[in-house]
């Protein structure tokens, strides 16, 4: 269906001729510089979420693909972590010039395979040549360090060494930018790198590599595998020449991850699941609280990390709040991906459509209260048919913080409210549960803000705000939503190796073992 001349700036023709050029298309492995099928042969499907009809198919890598991508990159890390930075620069430079040049497919492409609305692809695009365009500006400056005079007779200095080839895991939420979001900065730094993208949205990786290739970044830099977790994921965690792992992902994986991982000692940085609370006090402004609410649950069509899918609300304010919540969740705009009207969209698959629906199924068992939603969406806002897609009604549930639907990461548009008596009960209520990666705080009162911004357990904390990102600032989560930073220099701290180096001023007193 032709929805309007132009969609997020995209002329309409040219959606179509991006689709239609998919359903002849197989995304390749990109190893050593070149796109290469399965050794083989072997194909995967990937669905359009909207319909569940196939989209297109990627290549079926596991050991040998992996293998091959691990030397190309351990071969390539010999140059690369030698090249100097000025010219580091200008290749991430130039990366994200053609991410600009070709964010139009890019983002049809994301929004047509992951089933997340087009205009908020088109943004999650924009901040994946930003991912670049930062990191460039790092590149020359990161590696310095300090410097450790002692008194006059020693000069200690410390420095930061590229640490090696990273296999870098992605979600299939956002592909794109949360890819960039690793491989920048492991470039910046001189690493390289071997990516293993979701199987759900493989394809915006691919046209990555096709982004690489037209920059000329130097064989083996940056070597892409696709396939399945438990094939080319694990044996990219297990192969020996690539000593860096990042995961995003859920928390159950990143244990798997771990556990395989440790063999080698290898390092990880995983940022895992979440169950992040949104604290709702009664003298906060409650119009802009209700806009981040609604809009941190159910925007992404859920799937996202970060969601305030917990909302803890002042008793004296809970009803009318909530039903206020209630009212804007019913308006919530379900449809196709490419309707620049749509406001959600289609989850990832079916599998996951299952697993969102037996999360609602468990609540209504454990006793809550399903107020909006939690069906499977069979109409859009305009009157389509929906009932071939994976399309849920964004839910909104009464319940309690020990319920299943509030304690288990769901990662779909459904959000459960639960009343609080005080700023005692709502930290107990927030910080009981294995999670935290983000909490939100609304209220006028910025002492009680930043008494709850210190004691809230979780890595990033909003006050009176959604989630804002902002790529000098750590990124990351405590508990079981992972156990490192990223954003920024914090980046340093996976990417690259510390090194300290002693140089004496005058000779210094050696003892004389052995001499006689």
């Amino acid at each position: 269906m032709r929805y309007q001349d132009q969609v997020a700036g995209i002329p309409w023709e040219r959606i179509e001729a991006i689709r239609n050029a998919l359903k002849g298309w197989t995304a390749l492995h990109f190893i050593g510089g070149e796109f290469r099928p399965s050794e083989s042969g072997e194909v995967f499907p990937t669905l359009d979420p909207s319909t569940n009809e196939v989209l297109s198919h990627a290549a079926r890598g596991g050991e040998r693909e992996v293998d091959r991508a691990a030397k190309a990159a351990h071969e390539a890390f010999q140059r690369w972590s030698r090249t100097p930075a000025r010219e580091r620069k200008r290749y991430l430079l130039r990366i994200a010039e053609l991410l600009e040049k070709h964010a139009d497919e890019l983002a049809v492409v994301e929004a047509l395979d992951a089933g997340q609305v087009l205009r908020i692809v088109k943004a999650q695009v924009a901040r994946s040549a930003e991912n670049f365009a930062f990191y460039a500006e790092y590149a020359e400056h990161a590696m310095e360090d300090r410097t450790f005079p002692v008194d006059r007779d020693w000069l200690y200095y410390s420095l930061r060494v590229p640490a090696g080839p990273v296999g870098i895991i992605t979600p299939w939420n956002a592909p794109l930018m949360l890819s960039t979001w690793r491989i920048a900065p492991a470039l910046a730094f001189g690493d390289t790198v071997v990516l293993k993208p979701a199987e759900w949205s493989p394809l915006t990786a691919s046209k990555l590599a096709e982004i690489v290739q037209e920059a000329d970044l130097p064989p083996g830099v940056f070597n892409l595998v696709q396939g399945y977790g438990e094939e080319a994921g694990a044996a990219l965690v297990a192969h020996p020449l690539v000593p860096l792992i990042t995961l995003t992902g859920e928390t159950e994986t990143g244990k798997i991850v771990m556990q395989n991982a440790a063999r080698h000692l290898k390092r990880l940085s995983l940022e895992l699941g979440g169950k992040s609370p949104a604290l709702v006090f009664a003298d906060a402004d409650l119009e802009r609280a209700l806009d981040a609410v609604v809009f941190q649950i159910y925007s992404f069509n859920g799937e996202r990390c970060t969601a305030s899918s917990r909302l803890l609300v002042e008793e004296s304010i809970f009803e009318t709040f909530v039903e206020r919540v209630a009212e804007r969740a019913r308006a919530i705009r379900v449809g196709h991906p490419l309707d620049p009207e749509t406001e959600v969209g289609p989850l990832i698959h079916p599998e996951h459509l299952e697993r969102v629906l037996g999360y609602v199924e468990a609540g209504l068992k454990e006793g809550a209260r399903l107020l909006v939603g939690g069906r499977r969406a069979t109409t859009s806002f305009r009157g389509e048919d929906l009932s071939q897609g994976n399309y849920l009604e964004p839910a909104l549930f009464v319940g309690e913080n020990h319920m299943k639907i509030a304690q288990e990461e769901i990662f779909g548009p459904v959000l459960v409210a639960i009343p609080f008596k005080d700023e005692e009960e709502a930290l107990r209520k927030a910080n009981d549960t294995r999670y935290g990666l983000a909490a939100y705080v609304f209220t006028r009162d910025l002492e009680r803000a930043h008494r709850l911004a210190l004691e809230l357990e979780a890595g990033l904390v909003y006050l009176n705000s959604h989630n804002v990102r902002h790529l000098p600032t750590p990124f990351g989560g405590v508990k079981a939503s992972g156990e490192r930073r990223e954003g920024g220099l914090y980046a340093l701290e996976f990417y690259t190796d510390l090194k300290a180096v002693g140089l004496p001023l005058r000779p210094p007193h050696v003892p004389k073992f052995g001499k006689r």
